[in-house]
């Protein structure tokens, strides 16, 4: 397995590209993130969604399009990719196929499991692929999603809060800003922003 990484546009959302048995996954294709992309893929097979906000979505069509591959977005959130509500202009997509809390999705034997986070926004996935867990905006190294938004719900980030703490095992997490991290290395910083809320 390998994980490229490159930050997009001007808020820096993290654009990932996961390799795994010669396949691969487009974690968060935001701003302009179109060329990068196609300068480092060999074999895409889906784009993936952990949320809906524009900078994590802008290139999903276009992506979409060009390799001919599907959208895969967590259901409650696809409202945002036709709708623009933030009115920034993002160009429209629509999601391919929508995923159901917690779904576990097989791409060929590669097993792709939508954890459901809500909070951040009304459908907020961690998409968890090999092991490695790409949480979008839900956790970051140090801190959490912001929960003030439109369509933001600081209790049911409490409650996501709640269950991912109720994991027995650690995990290597990818964020959708900043520096990879750890559930373990996060948990007091996570017990912290439960508190906060």
């Amino acid at each position: 397995m390998s994980i490229k990484m490159q930050p997009m546009g001007e808020y820096q959302t993290n654009c990932y590209i996961v390799t795994v048995n010669d396949k691969e996954f487009i974690i968060d294709p935001g701003v302009n993130a179109t060329t990068w992309v196609k300068n480092n893929v060999k074999n895409p097979i889906a784009i993936l969604n952990t949320h809906g906000h524009f900078d994590h979505v802008w290139s999903n069509k276009e992506l979409s399009e060009l390799f001919n591959i599907k959208i895969y977005t967590p259901k409650d959130d696809n409202f945002m990719l036709e709708k623009d509500p933030y009115g920034f202009g993002m160009p429209p997509s629509s999601a391919d196929y929508l995923v159901e809390h917690d779904e576990e999705l097989d791409f060929d034997g590669i097993k792709v499991k939508f954890h459901f986070f809500p909070g951040h926004t009304p459908g907020c996935s961690a998409i968890e692929l090999d092991g490695n867990l790409f949480s979008g905006d839900f956790i970051f190294n140090g801190s959490i999603g912001r929960t003030d938004f439109p369509f933001s719900n600081p209790n049911d980030m409490k409650r996501s809060i709640d269950k991912v703490l109720q994991w027995d095992r650690n995990i290597r997490i990818y964020p959708g800003h900043g520096p990879a991290t750890s559930l373990n290395q996060e948990r007091i910083s996570l017990e912290n922003w439960k508190n906060y809320l």
